[in-house]
């Protein structure tokens, strides 16, 4: 993980963190990701809690391990922890703070979305059939399409000049579109990705 940057965080700090992943989980239609915008901004452009490269390498890692991938929302509140404990030298003390951070965004974006999904869904199956219910479900598809495609924009620009990186451009656009019109195997194109940058090409 990339290395830390100290900051000191009070009570009011932690609640504020715990406050907003709550208000984000209201938001997150189409999954924890399509909120990655908005965490950049908290976390990094205003409250400067986590470097453009965690931020950036907690989603990356996030997204490349087995599991669901909310879990980059942990990895965000552990390097928040580690960042707040880096002043009193690591050991034990960022072990609990990062595993606070951990704890703090995690059950904060999981409590809200998950009672209203809860409620929504067995009121949603039981009227079924109503328009309005149609109507909302079919409305929701472009929000969480641009959504993701703001994350993808966070993402690809939060290292330097966009044409600098013009190789992983050709290498992301090849890939969507390999995905779009042929029946390619996802794991093969992250996988070829993953050779292409050990081996310095992008």
């Amino acid at each position: 993980m990339s290395s830390t940057v100290q900051i000191a965080l009070g009570s009011a700090d932690w609640l504020a963190l715990f406050t907003h992943f709550m208000s984000l989980s209201l938001l997150a239609i189409g999954g924890a990701i399509t909120t990655a915008p908005d965490m950049h901004r908290y976390l990094v452009s205003e409250q400067h809690w986590l470097s453009d490269s965690q931020f950036t390498t907690s989603v990356a890692l996030a997204q490349a391990a087995p599991g669901p991938n909310v879990l980059f929302i942990a990895l965000l509140g552990w390097n928040v922890g580690l960042n707040a404990a880096a002043s009193a030298g690591g050991g034990v003390p960022a072990w609990v703070y990062g595993v606070m951070g951990a704890a703090i965004t995690m059950v904060g974006i999981l409590l809200p979305s998950t009672t209203l999904t809860f409620a929504a869904t067995r009121w949603a199956h039981k009227n079924r059939e109503l328009r309005a219910v149609r109507a909302f479900k079919q409305g929701m598809a472009p929000i969480v399409i641009a959504l993701l495609m703001a994350t993808g924009w966070i993402l690809a620009t939060s290292h330097g000049e966009l044409l600098q990186h013009w190789r992983l451009w050709l290498l992301t656009t090849l890939a969507a579109l390999l995905a779009w019109r042929t029946k390619l195997h996802l794991l093969w194109m992250l996988g070829t990705g993953g050779l292409l940058g050990a081996l310095g090409w992008v």
